[in-house]
Order: structure tokens, then sequence, then C-alpha cells
């Protein structure tokens, strides 16, 4: 297994991902195929090729099922985004949360509910120290 999967998981790979997280058991590439066709337009061989590239990355598994395999995923969901979500705040906030909030702020992505809920994080937060 790669050293960092969660870092070079692709955007058309996260989608195959979060199918195989939102599955209690593991699942051939058929149900994958399927399961993407209704968000996205891709052919089974797109799906197929995605898959052969998480496996190479040790983000998935597979095992062999009589003439078909069985694909899980490794990589657990809450690890892939606690990476995503550092490197996106370290690329472009130098690793800080209060200029990403600022700056969404800033451009009026917050709504009143958005504002109220990090209220009450940060409340929590501060209750917990």
């Amino acid at each position: 297994m790669q050293d960092n999967p969660q870092t070079a998981i692709s955007d058309a790979e996260s989608h195959v991902m979060e199918v195989l997280w939102q599955s209690p058991a593991p699942l051939v590439a058929e149900q994958i195929v399927d399961a993407l066709s209704r968000t996205r337009n891709w052919q089974a061989a797109t799906v197929k090729t995605l898959l052969n590239r998480l496996l190479k990355k040790g983000a998935i598994a597979a095992q062999k099922d009589g003439r078909r395999f069985l694909y899980h995923a490794v990589l657990q969901r809450d690890d892939w985004l606690a990476a995503e979500s550092n490197g996106l705040l370290d690329r472009l906030f130098g690793g800080r949360v209060a200029p990403l909030v600022a700056y969404f702020g800033s451009r009026r992505k917050l709504s009143a509910a958005d504002i109220q809920e990090l209220r009450k994080l940060i409340d929590e937060f501060d209750d917990g120290e």
C-alpha cells in the first residue's frame, strides 16, 4: 500500500470510493457501475479502470468470488476526509480554520443557519477546554 493513498485519490476515484463507503457489504463491479450510473454517465470500462487504479493505490481491496471480484474500501472515509481537509487548509489558508471561515463569510457563502451552527460548535469547543 502506498504511504498516503488518501492524498492520491482523484475526484473521479472519490465517486467510486463513496459507493464503497456507503455499502455495508463488498460489491461486485456491476453493482458499482449501477450505483454510479444514477449520478454519472460512465461506461463500465471507466468504472473498472477506476477500480484498478484504486486497487494499485491500496485504497480498496478485491476478493475473488467465483468468476467475479468483490470490492471493499481499505481506506477509511474519515482518514481520507481528514487528509483532504488538512491539505486544503495547508495549501490555501496556512493550516488555519479561521481564515477559511472568514473567506466564506466575506463572500456571503455562510447562511444564517451556518453561522448559528458555527456558534454552537465554538461553544462546544470552549466547553471542552
